[in-house]
C-alpha cells in the first residue's frame, strides 16, 4: 500500500544531522547517541566500523541521477543492535566513503542510511527497500530529503514516501 506509513523503519528522535571530518568520528558520535537511545549494544561501534572497511557500503547515485549526493548504508550484524530500524544521517559536508561495488573507488557521500537490524533474516530485506526509495522516488522527493538540513523534515519526508 503506497499511503503514508506509520513507518516502523523510521524513529524522529534516531535521525541525525552530524558534522564531522570522517567517517570514523561520524561512526562514534551516531552510535554514541544510539546506546543513549537503547538502540545498540555498546560493541556496537567497534563492529560497524571494522564492517565497513571489510565491506564498504558507499554507492555512486550518478548512476540514478547526476545530480544526487552520493550515499553510503553502513550496517552490522544483528547481534550487535537491539532493534529493526533505518537510522538517517544527514552529513553537513561530505565525508570518503569506499564504493560499495568498486571498492578501490572512494566516493564523497552526504547521505547516509544506517541499517539497525536485529532479525539477521531481514537484512537484505531493509537495504532492497532502501535501494527501491533511492530508485523509484521522484526527482522532487529525493531533492527536498537530500536538501533538508533538519532531523523534522527528514523525518517527515521518510516517514510519509518510504514504502514498505
Amino acid at each position: 500500500m503506497a499511503e503514508a506509513v506509520e513507518n516502523d523503519l523510521f524513529d524522529s528522535r534516531l535521525v541525525f544531522v552530524e558534522d564531522g571530518e570522517d567517517q570514523d568520528t561520524i561512526f562514534k558520535q551516531v552510535s554514541d547517541r544510539l546506546l543513549a537511545a537503547g538502540a545498540v549494544k555498546p560493541d556496537f561501534y567497534q563492529h560497524l566500523s571494522e564492517r565497513e572497511k571489510s565491506y564498504p557500503t558507499g554507492i555512486d547515485m550518478s548512476v540514478v541521477n547526476p545530480e544526487y549526493p552520493n550515499v553510503a548504508i553502513p550496517h552490522t550484524e544483528g547481534e550487535f543492535v537491539n532493534v529493526r530500524k533505518i537510522v538517517p544521517i544527514r552529513l553537513k559536508k561530505p565525508i570518503e566513503f569506499a564504493n560499495m561495488i568498486a571498492p578501490d573507488q572512494k566516493l564523497k557521500v552526504s547521505f547516509l542510511f544506517m541499517i539497525l537490524n536485529n532479525d539477521p533474516e531481514g537484512q537484505a530485506n531493509v537495504l532492497a527497500q532502501i535501494m527501491d526509495f533511492l530508485t523509484t522516488s521522484s526527482a522532487e522527493t529525493l531533492a527536498k530529503l537530500f536538501g533538508a538540513d533538519d532531523a523534522a523534515t527528514i523525518y517527515n519526508i521518510l516517514a510519509t514516501s518510504f514504502k514498505k
